[in-house]
């Protein structure tokens, strides 16, 4: 019976949810595959505890990444230590050494995996990082296997489960957003410094690495918008309900002619789409390809069970491949489409807005701002204004029809500066989802 040898480095929650699952199905996936996959040597720089001493017993024990990473006798190594570095060298020197690697590193790959992606085609050798997005939504496998004979045309994704379980609980029990944001760190789901998550980073991690496999095409990920959701108030949540649609961060890739279209920022999306009802910390991803149509993933985007599953997956799909003999390794994101050359700008999207505005209550405030947004070339599609109260200044609520970006962001910067209008305005894009 064949072996396949695994290392793997960092034993924090998701890599003790990884240990669990290796030792706990060995026995099931030997049977399963006829492959004896054998969890070897474990690195872990910070002292073990008893339970994780009880965890990792049967296995080598080390502090020293890049020697585990030279090792001969292994054949995949997973990387779960996240960050750049050290994690970069140590994927890379893997590579070298012949070993197959598994990693959910989203922000290594999306930030520098050029570098890494051609270190494994020069090694023959295999990365796979189907835990770098969704958790354990099989999303890679389906566009680098199930898709493989489509052409992708849009994928839209509620890729962080953090920024959905706070406009979830604004939505469902009137929290404000820093209300909301605090019972979200409670409960374990934001972190203390909860900015990658809230900033939309992680989501832009996660899109560029699915435009890669949709699209073949890699772009810098400093060129890829994301906006967050510090923004965006109970109010808005609450007008958008009135507007028949729900506030989701929301991570764009598409076709736009010969350019990809890549972004991630606060969207209202209708309440038909099957993507408003993806509630607290799940995930989902819907995808349109030519022949399949239209398909929507859904599942747990974070924590050990579901990480761990995504990463035992990888595993076996390389155990397999190394005992029937691997012949060619995919070149991931580094093939050439003159088809899709450009990554298109943020201020060249065209798609209708609501904007919210805070302004005096006195009369003739709405047609100085459409008087503004016509000269920009923006039409108002409806408005919505409160009733008028005590309070010097209400918010009005505008929809328009579809308009560009940068007439947008212009036509703001003027409204902005008008008298009658308090504070800085608020535009949120309604994208034209399938």
């Amino acid at each position: 019976m064949k072996k396949i040898s695994i290392a793997l480095i960092g034993l924090g929650t998701v890599g003790r949810g990884v240990v669990k699952v290796l030792k706990k199905r060995r026995l099931q996936l030997t049977k399963q595959l006829g492959i004896d996959i054998s969890l070897d040597v474990i690195c872990e720089k910070t002292a073990l505890g008893r339970k994780d001493c009880e965890l990792v017993k049967g296995c080598t024990v080390s502090k020293d990444a890049l020697a585990v990473a030279r090792q001969k006798n292994v054949d995949i190594l997973i990387e779960l230590i996240g960050g750049i570095h050290p994690a970069k060298k140590i994927i890379i020197e893997a590579l070298k050494n012949g070993k197959h690697v598994v990693t959910a590193n989203k922000a290594l790959l999306a930030e520098q995996g050029d570098e890494i992606f051609l270190a494994a085609q020069k090694a023959r050798r295999e990365l796979r990082f189907e835990a770098s997005v969704a958790g354990g939504v099989p999303i890679i496998k389906a566009l680098r296997e199930g898709f493989v004979a489509n052409q992708i045309d849009e994928i839209y994704g509620i890729l962080n489960g953090t920024s959905n379980y706070i406009l979830t609980s604004m939505e469902d029990r009137g929290y404000s957003f820093s209300s909301a944001l605090k019972e979200a760190q409670e409960k374990g789901y934001a972190e203390r410094n909860p900015g990658l998550d809230i900033d939309g980073v992680d989501a832009a991690h996660k899109i560029s690495l699915l435009a890669l496999l949709a699209f073949n095409k890699r772009m810098p990920f400093d060129t890829v918008y994301r906006e967050g959701i510090r923004s965006i108030t109970l109010g808005d949540i609450l007008y958008a309900r009135e507007l028949g649609a729900v506030i989701k961060l929301l991570a764009v890739a598409k076709r736009q002619g010969n350019k990809i279209d890549v972004r991630v920022h606060p969207t209202l999306i209708p309440i038909e789409h099957p993507l408003s009802s993806v509630r607290g910390a799940f995930n989902a991803v819907f995808v349109k390809g030519d022949l399949v149509g239209e398909t929507l993933f859904f599942g747990q985007g974070a924590g050990e069970k579901p990480t761990a599953s995504a990463v035992v997956s990888d595993v076996v799909d390389l155990a397999k491949e190394i005992a029937g003999g691997l012949t060619e390794v995919p070149k991931v994101g580094l093939g050439k489409k003159a088809s899709l050359r450009e990554l298109k700008n943020i201020s060249d999207i065209e798609t209708k807005y609501y904007i919210r505005f805070q302004a005096i209550d006195q009369p003739g405030v709405l047609a100085q701002i459409a008087k503004i947004l016509g000269a920009h070339a923006i039409s108002i599609s409806s408005v919505l204004q409160q009733e008028r109260n005590k309070a010097k200044s209400v918010p009005v609520i505008m929809i328009t029809h579809e308009a560009t970006e940068k007439n947008i962001k212009r036509a703001l910067k003027q409204i902005e500066k008008l008298n009658v209008i308090k504070g800085q305005s608020v535009a949120i894009r309604m994208e034209r989802l399938s």
